[in-house]
């Protein structure tokens, strides 16, 4: 039978004519992979931080981050939402993403028989993921990371610091700061990957800076801290390191010392050229704002500084009200801008809680000194011993300048409010911590109970113990805290610290009454705490009543928080403003309630000297988009 091959309408019954054959099969033998093979990638999405660094160690090109909107992404905490994707027309198999893998979420597999797209059957490009291989597990394993082969050194360096027999009478500053041997050896560490630079709220180049002092390059290293952090000597001593918190090597090792690397970096620069690099870096923003960006800093002389920021000036002045990070931040930034900052000082140095709150053991005030006069060099002037409300009221700053910002720090304690609390003997910890700073002396009894258990517990106990050694040869200081030990707020240096200088926690603990004996304060009255939240998360201490005891104390010192002195606005400003749980509301720029008052640092977030950084940031800029603005 004949079947026309164009138009027939018979032609579909062409099949019918196969019905009876049978179908040829040819029956392969398995071939398994030769004994080099290594095998296609395999990755742990749950285990994967999206850090990249499989990527940037790939020569081939081989490796893209791809975006998986499904998975968590927290880049304050290390963590994105990216996950590699392999191009196999360009893999050579090395395995060095596999050897380099931060979490080992990576490895290859060799239970990948063929993997393509359905797209493209030549196209070898995927996603790899456990969920995508083959079932079967008939080809063995493939390469996995191993002692020899993997690439990251997981130990950090030791700190070394005083032994406590040589700084437990006495205010030296305890850490010693890296070796150039151990700088160098610490920042070999880092895999630049830049989860750091995500998670702090500056957005510092610390890979960076990292980068320039692992080449031996401590000017440009300096350049690279200087582009987004005027406070480097202090938070290279006392931030609270966010960074390290989302390092991807402290997944599986200590993270990178990012904090003692900066030190590192400021420490072995000279001051005078410090001051002329963070000038330079800021003619350098000067220019970058006129033309566009520079791709390296340019060598200037500091009369071409003078020239630059001369050019720039826009006739416009801003009112700061407190010379703590915060608002020298912002100064630096405005001066920089083209603005001229007047910064209203109520206290006879700037620094605001940095120095006043943070003992000198920890933070020098030498250091202090130099991130302020490399400030104030720029142009920004410091008007010392004005109290806003008395000397000059904020409706008088509203009408002289163009906009005003309000950067007071948290110099109020709060108080437990249990009985007896009132009495003269019950003292607040910042009230303490800033007589000895301004005084360099204290007055102390020789039993003292200390109330909390964060940072600033730690640090009036470690300094009433060395007054008491000094002024009585023996420690006699006690912290008591609702929380455990291992739940305390403090860092947990501060705590180990505390302990080898002979202070004494005890956890677990709720104040319950400054016992009062013949108008003199006898002990602290405790209970033990069961639990501190309720079911709900909300705060609601819960006491073993039958757990009481007694600690002897002629000064029980309260350091369970903090709060902003508002006394300097007035009644009606006071209403116009915005507030939550005791702190100003502000919107995203950092502006209040009122179009012409900003606020920043410890007054809106709380103490954290990174943060108030970058609260200055951010002011800044708000009032120069703002100005601009009205300008036209």
């Amino acid at each position: 039978m004949k079947y026309s091959d164009d138009g027939s309408l018979l032609r579909p019954l062409r099949a019918l004519s196969f019905l009876g054959r049978a179908a040829v099969t040819e029956s392969l033998d398995p071939r398994p992979a030769a004994d080099g093979y290594r095998g296609f990638h395999l990755n742990q999405h749950q285990e994967c931080i999206g850090c990249s660094s499989c990527q940037k160690i790939c020569d081939n090109a081989a490796i893209s981050m791809v975006k998986v909107p499904s998975l968590p992404n927290d880049p304050e905490k290390g963590i994105r939402n990216l996950r590699p994707a392999i191009d196999y027309g360009r893999c050579c198999w090395c395995a060095l993403c596999v050897d380099i893998c931060p979490t080992s979420s990576l490895s290859l597999s060799k239970e990948y028989v063929h993997t393509c797209t359905q797209e493209d059957i030549d196209s070898y490009f995927m996603l790899p993921n456990e969920d995508s291989m083959h079932g079967g597990s008939e080809y063995g394993g493939g390469w996995e990371k191993s002692e020899t082969s993997d690439l990251l050194n997981l130990d950090r360096q030791p700190m070394g610091e005083l032994e406590p027999e040589y700084r437990q009478d006495n205010f030296k500053e305890i850490v010693n700061g890296f070796t150039p041997q151990q700088a160098l050896d610490e920042a070999s560490r880092c895999v630049q990957c830049g989860a750091c630079h995500d998670a702090c709220p500056t957005g510092m180049n610390a890979p960076e800076y990292i980068r320039s002092i692992y080449a031996g390059d401590l000017e440009q290293a300096v350049r690279w801290i200087y582009q987004s952090n005027p406070f480097s000597h202090v938070c290279g001593r006392v931030c609270t390191h966010r960074c390290e918190d989302a390092c991807s090597i402290g997944v599986r090792g200590t993270p990178l010392a990012i904090r003692w690397l900066k030190r590192y970096a400021m420490d072995g620069v000279a001051p005078e050229r410090i001051k002329e690099l963070a000038l330079e870096q800021a003619v350098v923003n000067l220019l970058e704002r006129e033309f566009g960006e520079c791709s390296a800093p340019v060598e200037i002389v500091s009369a071409d500084i003078d020239d630059a920021i001369a050019v720039a000036k826009t006739g416009e002045t801003i009112a700061i009200i407190g010379a703590g990070p915060a608002g020298l931040t912002a100064a630096w930034d405005l001066e920089r801008l083209g603005y001229h900052t007047v910064v209203y000082e109520s206290r006879p140095a700037a620094g605001g809680m940095t120095r006043y709150g943070i003992p000198s053991y920890r933070l020098p005030y030498e250091m202090l000194d130099r991130d302020v006069e490399i400030i104030t060099s720029s142009g920004v002037e410091i008007r010392y011993g004005v109290e806003i409300g008395k000397d000059i009221t904020l409706e008088q700053l509203r009408d002289q300048y163009s906009a005003v910002i309000l950067a007071i720090g948290l110099h109020l304690g709060r108080s437990t409010r249990i009985p007896g609390a009132e009495h003269k003997s019950v003292r607040k910890a910042v009230e303490l911590l800033r007589l000895y700073s301004e005084n360099g002396e204290l007055t102390v009894p020789r039993q003292v109970v200390v109330i909390g258990g964060g940072n600033v517990a730690m640090d009036i106990a470690r300094t009433v113990a060395r007054v008491q050694r000094q002024q009585y040869g023996a420690v006699d200081t006690t912290v008591t805290a609702l929380e455990s030990q291992q739940n305390f707020l403090a860092d947990p240096e501060e705590i180990k610290e505390s302990l080898e200088e002979g202070v004494v926690i005890k956890p677990a603990r709720g104040p319950q009454e400054c016992v009062i004996k013949d108008g003199e304060l006898e002990s602290l009255r405790s209970w033990g705490v069961d639990s501190i939240f309720d079911e709900d998360g909300r705060f609601a201490p819960h006491y073993n009543r039958s757990d009481e005891q007694h600690y002897p104390a002629q000064m029980i010192i309260e350091a369970i928080g903090q709060m902003s002195d508002n006394q300097l606005l007035s009644e009606d400003i006071t209403e116009e403003l915005e507030w939550e749980r005791g702190r100003l509301k502000i919107d995203s720029n950092g502006r209040t309630a009122l179009d012409w008052l900003w606020a920043a640092g410890d007054c809106v977030n709380g103490p954290d000297v990174v943060h108030a950084v970058a609260d200055g940031h951010r002011v800044a800029a708000s009032i120069n988009d703002q100005l601009i603005k009205l300008r036209g």
